[in-house]
């Protein structure tokens, strides 16, 4: 975790400490009733630089002993393969992203966890909320220019080498285990407009192509008509080197996204409050209530989120986060201390309730991993108080802390969700 802010050094470096406490926050899990379990190989632990021509064993072992304990309560490993950690050193040596040198890196890389994992894992996911670099170069794609000086032609230029090491991590992947399940995660956010003035409406078509561009090429192999004439409006001009046309045509298996909230739009930002928390801009929606970082809370947006993604591309979902982050409180239970998150609860009912309609929409739905499972540093605060596991972790903002695990009432409640398959949502 890089953080700009006074991130105290342990909280940087061991975050919850499930490093070495994965035995026990794993059998948590268990005792919930998990069948899969959504984490992410930190491309950092196998290749520490990033550009070593040899893997580091002892990062490859960590995920082995890892992978081990989920097999032993039966639980599927959902694998991210790059989750907003580029390795700094080629953030700093390469500007991330933005050099092409990064694509045989992220080779090499894939392709050494591809192979020691092929017997292990079986569902992948390329790149965490892949879209996201639009918006944060640095965090999701370590593009060490700063935002504010990256051309839009470098901008764009970076998004195409991802692009790429996505379709060929794809295409490997397929050739070292052809049972794989290889898919995209995007960050999804269905966008309303704020009259129904038809420019309000054309800036929401706008918003979403934005979005849509990087699952269209997932799913489909090719850049689609309408970013063309966005590059060609805006000057920019996509290098492709040889070979990277035919790349593309890797396409995914299934895809997966994040959804946290909804997005109001206006062609005229300016004439309204603008949204905040929000990575991706937008102004406030009235009808919505927020969370406390200023989130819109939207259950309903999930369901058109999956019926739109699914009309769309009639490929197999994956929902792989969605989770409310709150202060919580500590407080002394009948068993023990324990958070009265019953705000997580409703939040969590009301949007698995939405999912359930998709499902009766028809809409093929292969899972759901909340974000978190377990309370961890969030990456856009660098805040450990920014709350969202089931399971709550004595670790404070400033590095303080005993890091016990204690269940929330929360737990208890997925559980019985899970234990039923749902019907606890209804009661």
């Amino acid at each position: 975790l890089i953080t700009e802010g006074p991130t105290p050094d342990n909280l940087k470096l061991e975050g919850i400490d499930f490093y070495h406490r994965y035995k026990e926050d794993v059998a948590l899990f268990a005792e919930m009733g998990f069948k899969v379990y959504r984490t992410s190989i930190a491309w950092s632990r196998i290749f520490p630089n990033g550009d070593e021509l040899e893997p580091n064993e002892a990062g490859l072992q960590f995920y082995d002993n890892l992978f081990d304990e989920l097999a032993k309560y039966g639980i599927e490993p959902l694998i991210t393969l790059s989750h907003y950690e580029t390795p700094l050193h080629l953030a700093r040596q390469y500007n991330g992203w933005a050099n092409r040198d990064l694509i045989s890196f992220y080779e090499r890389y894939v392709r050494t966890v591809f192979t020691r994992y092929k017997d292990k894992v079986k569902y992948w996911l390329t790149f965490n909320e892949i879209n996201s670099v639009l918006h944060a170069p640095f965090m999701s794609g370590g593009i060490a220019t700063p935002a504010e000086e990256l051309s839009k032609q470098d901008l764009y230029q970076a998004v195409h080498h991802e692009l790429v090491a996505s379709a060929l991590a794809t295409k490997i992947g397929h050739e070292i285990n052809p049972d794989f399940k290889i898919g995209c995660m995007v960050l999804a956010m269905p966008a309303y407009g704020m009259t129904a003035n038809p420019l309000d409406q054309l800036a929401v078509h706008e918003f979403e192509n934005q979005n849509y561009l990087f699952s269209d090429i997932h799913a489909r192999g090719k850049y689609p008509n309408y970013i063309k004439r966005f590059f060609k409006d805006n000057g920019i001009e996509i290098q492709f080197a040889s070979g990277d046309e035919e790349i593309l045509k890797n396409t995914v298996d299934f895809i997966s996204f994040s959804y946290y909230m909804s997005v109001a739009i206006a062609h005229n930002p300016e004439d309204y409050t603008i949204g905040k928390g929000n990575i991706m801009g937008g102004v406030e929606n009235p009808y919505l209530e927020k969370s406390e970082w200023g989130w819109a809370i939207d259950p309903t947006g999930l369901r058109l989120v999956l019926n739109d993604f699914y009309d769309r591309y009639q490929l197999p979902l994956f929902i792989v986060e969605n989770g409310l982050g709150a202060k919580d409180v500590l407080v002394d239970g009948p068993d023990g201390p324990t958070v009265e998150d019953d705000y997580r609860i409703d939040y969590l009912q009301k949007h698995l309730i939405q999912v359930g309609e998709a499902l009766q929409d028809g809409v093929e739905l292969w899972g759901y991993t909340t974000w978190g499972p377990i309370d961890l540093v969030s990456a856009s605060t660098a805040e450990l108080s920014k709350r969202y596991g089931f399971i709550y972790v004595d670790r404070n903002d400033d590095g303080s802390g005993s890091l016990a695990r204690y269940k929330k009432n929360s737990f208890a409640w997925y559980k019985s969700v899970i234990e039923s398959n749902g019907a606890a949502l209804y009661r």
